[in-house]
């Protein structure tokens, strides 16, 4: 070979390493491989450190006794002496689930409704949400979660002296007790009806859209799909004769029986979580609404739309292109916050499976990836189906 060709195999190298594309894949390439380098040192020293220890290994712990109590589980049956580890982890879940569900629904509420009133022209109102959000938004959760639990819900009567509200509510600081229902045969249609009514109002709705758009004319959705979600279930229940029974609280000097109840832990969260993240959604909400033109709003008002229906059907519908984005990352925080539940004592997975599993079991490396991997599996789909609904109510260009 000679010089000549030599060098001109050197110069085509050069010359395509300096291609980006090129380039591009070969840093991704070693980031990959350096990555994978490092896992596996990881991966190695953490088994030869175990190893050392004597510390076993897997996943059977999951079966094994748990051994303590669990102040507050629904759904499923637990006992300290024949349930596993594996029941903690499901009741930690559903415990999580329900604080954040019910408090993603509580503050989105709260948030679209200070975040109108923000903008109101009274004066009394418009500073009413301003102290609200300014407020609540420079505390700490962790201090507010604190104030709820001991601050508010501690410091309530004791049983002897609950406050009675009729005979169907009953609030002391256990928590507050209602009346549950008692399903008998026949039940299974009440719950069928009410998917039903669901379902139906979703067609409803497509139906009256469809027919705006032909014709003109409005349909009292909301109205119509209340009854079908109400009033089916009603008809069924009817139809089977009534197949449930209601068990009231019942308190004695000591105790109270029967009946639901929502416990201070679980209530402080809620409490706690919505109006925090509330604050911060009120303020997405106003600049959503600032962002649409406020020609939008004067063609409205000279059609003679009034002002709650041009809010309702004008503005908003065009502000929630600009509200979701940043809605998605406060309910990614809402649920990630509720792991701080473990400052008042609420059964969620941080406390009793990351907590208490994990100081029985000393499977730390185990518990934490599956409670890591819970936390992402759930901001995983959060943002999916956020994501589809921003997608879903973007502009479409013709």
């Amino acid at each position: 070979m000679t010089v000549d060709a030599t060098s001109q195999q050197q110069g085509a190298g050069v010359s395509m390493f300096r291609d980006p594309k090129v380039r591009a894949v070969f840093f991704q390439i070693l980031v990959i491989a350096l990555f994978l380098a490092f896992v596996l040192y990881v991966g190695n020293n953490t088994i030869d450190n175990l190893e050392k220890r004597g510390i076993a290994s897997g996943f059977g712990f999951l079966s094994q006794p748990s051994g303590f109590g669990i102040g507050i589980v629904v759904l499923m049956d637990y006992n300290a002496q024949t349930s596993t580890h594996g029941d903690v982890l499901l009741i930690g879940i559903i415990n999580t689930l329900t604080v954040s569900i019910a408090g993603i629904i509580l503050a989105t509420i709260i948030g679209f409704i200070f975040g109108v009133l923000r903008l109101s022209k009274n004066w009394i109102v418009n500073k009413i949400a301003a102290v609200y959000i300014e407020v609540i938004r420079n505390i700490p959760l962790l201090v507010q979660l604190l104030f709820w639990y001991f601050a508010v819900l501690s410091v309530l009567p004791v049983v002897k002296d609950s406050i009675r509200i009729s005979d169907n509510l009953i609030i002391n600081n256990r928590g507050a007790y209602f009346p549950s229902v008692v399903p008998e045969p026949g039940f299974w249609v009440v719950p069928v009806c009410f998917a039903v009514g669901i379902i139906a109002t979703f067609f409803v709705r497509r139906w009256a859209h469809k027919r705006q758009d032909e014709t003109g004319e409005q349909f009292p959705v909301f109205l119509t799909g209340l009854g079908l979600i109400l009033g089916l279930p009603i008809i069924g229940a009817l139809i089977m004769g009534v197949p449930f029974t209601f068990a009231y609280p019942s308190a004695s000097r000591f105790n109270i029986t029967g009946g639901w109840v929502l416990e201070p832990e679980f209530l402080a969260m809620v409490f706690g979580l919505s109006i925090y993240t509330g604050a911060f959604i009120a303020e997405i909400v106003r600049s959503g609404i600032n962002a649409v033109s406020h020609g939008q709003t004067e063609a409205a008002h000279s059609l003679g739309i009034r002002p709650n229906l041009t809010m309702r059907l004008v503005v908003l519908p065009q502000a929630l292109r600009v509200i979701v984005p940043p809605l998605t990352s406060q309910y990614l925080n809402l649920t990630k916050n509720s792991s701080l539940a473990t400052a008042i004592g609420y059964s969620e997975i941080t406390a009793i499976f990351a907590g208490t599993s994990l100081n029985q079991t000393g499977q730390a490396i185990e518990i934490i990836a599956m409670t890591m991997a819970f936390y992402l599996t759930i901001s995983l789909l959060i943002s999916m189906f956020m994501n589809w609904y921003n997608k879903r109510i973007a502009l479409v260009e013709r």
